[in-house]
């Protein structure tokens, strides 16, 4: 199953209507930063972990 042009197309022009065209610039910035903060906590806790520590 995958999204055609159509499909995209409706579900972004529902997006529109929901929020405001306005609104939508503040939204995508929040999703980006969402992702760059989960991002950085898959990352961070791979650094906190201390192989050397084995108690």
């Amino acid at each position: 199953m995958s999204l055609g042009f159509q499909e995209l197309l409706i579900i972004f022009l529902i997006v529109i209507v929901l929020f405001g065209a306005s609104k939508l610039p503040q939204l995508g910035r929040g999703l980006g930063e969402g992702i760059k903060n989960f991002r950085r906590g898959l990352k961070g806790s791979d650094e906190d972990a201390d192989p050397d520590d084995k108690d």
